[in-house]
């Protein structure tokens, strides 16, 4: 697959029936769930799953997204999305990048991109990114 950039985070999806709206192909909002579900994943895969975001009192929430629909998908469609971190500032928030490409014909479909901020979970309000987070996700940042 050719990424928009190198060492993409990956994960493959098959577009299910129930992502299909009245005009038969994906509907918006199914873009946004696989780019949350997708940014998860690789917070996981980096070491910071939900129940450390818990035990060190913070969050990353969404500040901004920014979605470029350029294709649609369809029922059937088998594809893959892929994310990187492409900014963390080290103090309150971190950027990532998506691209979502067909598998069948290598067409990218998507283009996303989405702002976090850090939060305390135990009060909503702004709090300094963890030495943890700094260190995580600053060494996953691929520069564009």
């Amino acid at each position: 697959m050719e990424w928009a950039l190198p060492d993409p985070f990956v994960i493959d999806i098959c577009v299910a029936d129930e992502a299909i709206d009245a005009y038969q192909h994906v509907n918006n909002s199914e873009y946004l769930r696989w780019v949350e579900q997708i940014s998860w994943a690789h917070s996981v895969a980096l070491g910071l799953s939900i129940e450390r975001y818990r035990e060190l009192d913070r969050a990353m929430v969404v500040h901004r997204h920014e979605l470029d629909y350029l294709a649609p998908a369809f029922a059937g469609d088998e594809l893959q999305l892929a994310t990187w971190i492409v900014d963390c500032d080290e103090r309150f928030s971190l950027t990532r990048r998506f691209q979502l490409v067909r598998v069948e014909d290598a067409k990218t479909l998507l283009y996303a991109r989405t702002r976090f901020a850090c939060v305390a979970l135990s009060t909503g309000r702004p709090k300094r990114l963890p030495e943890e987070y700094r260190r995580i996700y600053g060494n996953a940042v691929i520069v564009e």
